[in-house]
């Protein structure tokens, strides 16, 4: 099974997805928030296409670790989310995720409108790949730096 990680913003919600093995997340798509129930139908959906067994929501966290309204709100999600679709969910500290993919795609050359149609995918994948390298098995020497998709 496959975990998703989701990005939760006011108006869309990023998607990413791990791979069979749980080792990479990738970019899946961003849905643009209409309705609770939309949205959460969209994720019903991406969830089964995917396989995925577990949801992680990305806490916005001050960067004193406090929470503020957006935390609250993320909180208020996952609960949503964990009725909605039956499935383990579980928040992750995304502070600067949003800053890391931005650094990314600027490094990368990408033009400011493709950077605005792809960031929150890109700090949804942040966000679970940070999930996924912290709870990554100890025996696994596994690190996504030494991955070569070419064999």
């Amino acid at each position: 099974m496959r975990t998703l990680g989701l990005d939760f913003g006011t108006k869309t919600i990023g998607v990413a997805v791990s791979d069979g093995l749980g080792l990479t997340a990738q970019v899946v798509t961003t849905i643009r928030r209409t309705s609770l129930k939309a949205d959460l139908a969209a994720l019903a959906a991406l969830a089964r296409e995917h396989e995925a067994d577990r949801v992680v929501i990305g806490l916005p966290l001050n960067m004193d670790g406090t929470e503020g309204p957006r935390a609250e709100a993320s909180r208020k999600f996952a609960d949503d989310v964990t009725r909605s679709l039956g499935v383990q969910v579980e928040l992750w500290d995304e502070r600067l995720s949003t800053v890391a993919a931005t650094r990314t795609l600027l490094e990368a050359d990408v033009s400011r409108a493709k950077r605005k149609e792809v960031i929150d995918q890109m700090a949804a994948q942040f966000i679970l790949q940070g999930w996924l390298d912290a709870h990554r098995p100890p025996d696994t020497d596994y690190h996504p730096d030494d991955y070569d998709p070419e064999p």
